[in-house]
């Protein structure tokens, strides 16, 4: 008998029958572009990918093919989140520092809702990148178990969180999560929310603020410690026990987001295939260089008095 933690692809029958307005020909049509990219592992990619693509570009093909090619250039640059991903000691060691919990409740237009906070307050034994490439696994199980939302909304919930883990947060790794949390994430990101907001905010958002769109600026809103704003977002009913919620306790999700990372391993170990080959690329390799320009290299850690 299999886990109840293993999940399957979810069914492309049932995906056309979502108000996407997404048909088969659609995606066929975008498959027959993708076949004429020999940079790009077509072979690995399925109808599912395609679809999460074509939606989150607004059913777009124009701008799907530029996702695409984009997301799988970012998932082979971006080595720190997405090299070699597999369920390993350090990934569950991160499972221990931070909880990631994918909610059942969905947002008031129905956008499925992301839960992050710290386990252990030992500034530490926290690391950011190791953070952001332990979230964005559970994202892409996630969204191979469900398909497309209507859209995703992250929250941080920043409850114990220190200057010693503000002093933690170097720029290159914020700058690479959300270039790609905006640019090449196959969602459509409709909210990011902190709770329980400290007293050096305005520090935390000096650091994030020079790599916020407009359009993510106008979707960012800070909740004060044990305020109810995000009711108006998001059904508080739906957060952890611990959280002011109904969900599950702190402690039964960590122990859920593991389990189901040990079951899947198969299904990261296929997405790892899902990479650029830049020596096929028709013209110039693609560098980090190219995305950010000049600064590669100069990255310093930021120093927080």
């Amino acid at each position: 008998m299999s886990s109840p933690t293993k999940v399957t692809e979810f069914p492309l029958e049932e995906e056309y029958k979502k108000k996407t307005l997404i048909s088969p020909a659609d995606v066929a049509k975008l498959r027959d572009w993708l076949d004429t990219q020999p940079h790009l592992p077509a072979e690995y990619i399925t109808d599912l990918d395609l679809i999460l693509t074509y939606h989150c570009c607004e059913r777009s093909s124009g701008v799907a093919k530029e996702v695409l090619d984009l997301n799988l250039t970012l998932k082979t640059l971006f080595v720190n989140f997405f090299k070699d991903r597999t369920v390993d000691d350090k990934v569950l060691s991160t499972l221990n520092t931070v909880l990631l919990l994918p909610l059942e409740v969905r947002t008031h237009d129905g956008s499925a809702v992301i839960y992050a906070r710290l386990l252990d307050y030992d500034y530490k034994n926290f690391t950011f990148a190791d953070c952001v490439r332990a979230v964005l696994m559970v994202i892409d199980l996630w969204q191979y178990e469900q398909g497309t939302w209507p859209g995703f909304v992250i929250l941080i919930d920043l409850d114990r969180m220190t200057l010693g883990h503000l002093a933690k947060l170097d720029i290159q790794t914020v700058q690479q999560f959300l270039y790609y949390l905006q640019e090449a994430m196959l969602v459509k990101l409709k909210g990011l929310h902190f709770l329980n907001a400290p007293s050096f905010m305005d520090k935390l958002m000096m650091l994030i603020r020079p790599f916020l769109k407009k359009a993510l600026l106008e979707v960012l809103h800070i909740h004060q410690i044990g305020a109810k704003t995000l009711d108006s977002y998001v059904p508080m009913e739906g957060l952890p026990k611990e959280a002011g919620g109904e969900f599950k306790s702190f402690e039964e999700g960590q122990n859920d987001t593991k389990a189901r990372f040990k079951a899947n391993q198969d299904y990261f170990v296929k997405e790892n295939k899902k990479r650029v080959v830049e020596s096929r690329r028709p013209g110039k390799p693609k560098t980090i260089s190219d995305i950010f320009g000049s600064v590669e290299g100069s990255f310093k850690k930021l120093d927080i008095d």
